[in-house]
């Protein structure tokens, strides 16, 4: 058999199995409703210092707003998604129907990944969408950044779904959506504080360091979720490219995915399938 045939077939019947369950189409619906409730935001008169801001810098804050709320929430619905895919395949018999088949560990693990992927992308571009169209419609500016920054932010639902998979192996998938969510809330809480230490007020009172401090170690190691999140929404301001440091949570994450997808590989091939 073709070799990504395979793949493909699996990733195909994840998606519509997911598609089918009644949960997702109601977080689907009760997503859809929300940001079209936002719609009114955008023609709202704002004032700031006395200041009326103009149409422009409006419908940018609260793109970039609603652009935050989107991937955050299509987050943790990758995420619980995810983490309980293999037992469900394992408990329900579906493993070990695929497995009998001319499919190997490797296929139905990366069929299962590249599924849950596109459908928690889709899901996520599906309302980035609808936030653009509305935009368009409701205050007649157009914003070119926002696709590119919808997709860069793509790549935090692959790492998501990757880790949840993978600890859902070594632990309850409880605790596998609880240890994402505290490593991107640890990560925000480390570019905070990294934003803080760099900035002119911090270097004036402790003076400029030369050593690698822990946090910039911590900076550089932790896996960026927020950093990349924030790189993408840049787009959007019309920022983007703003040197290599602005790009380092891109490489990160495409690292943090590789090895994690390696290990989930390595992981499952000692996986008993019953």
């Amino acid at each position: 058999m073709n070799t990504t045939n395979p793949i493909a077939k699996i990733a195909k019947f994840t998606i519509l199995d997911e598609i089918r369950q009644r949960s997702f189409v109601v977080m689907f619906i009760v997503c859809v409703a929300f940001v079209f409730l936002a719609r009114g935001c955008y023609r709202g008169n704002y004032v700031v210092n006395g200041v009326a801001l103009d149409a422009a810098t409006v419908v940018a804050a609260v793109s970039k707003a609603a652009f935050h709320v989107i991937a955050v929430v299509t987050m943790l619905i990758a995420a619980l998604l995810s983490m309980r895919m293999f037992r469900r395949d394992r408990d329900g018999g579906m493993q070990s129907a695929i497995l009998s088949k001319p499919m190997t560990r490797r296929h139905y693990v990366l069929g299962k990944v590249i599924g849950l992927w596109v459908l928690s992308a889709l899901f996520m571009l599906i309302l980035q969408a609808i936030v653009l169209l509305t935009v368009v419609i409701s205050a007649g500016v157009a914003i070119p950044g926002y696709p590119v920054a919808a997709l860069l932010c793509c790549l935090n639902l692959l790492f998501v779904v990757i880790a949840v998979l993978l600890l859902s192996l070594f632990m309850p998938e409880t605790a596998a959506f609880l240890c994402i969510m505290g490593i991107a809330v640890v990560g925000l809480i480390i570019d905070g504080i990294n934003a803080l230490g760099g900035s002119q007020m911090a270097q004036a009172m402790t003076g400029p360091t030369q050593t690698l401090s822990l946090r910039k170690i911590l900076y550089y190691v932790w896996p960026k979720l927020s950093g990349m999140q924030y790189f993408a929404s840049s787009f959007i301001g019309g920022g983007g490219f703003q040197g290599l440091r602005s790009v380092y949570p891109l490489f990160n994450m495409l690292f943090y995915c590789l090895i994690l997808c390696v290990l989930l590989l390595w992981r499952f091939r000692k996986e008993e399938i019953v």
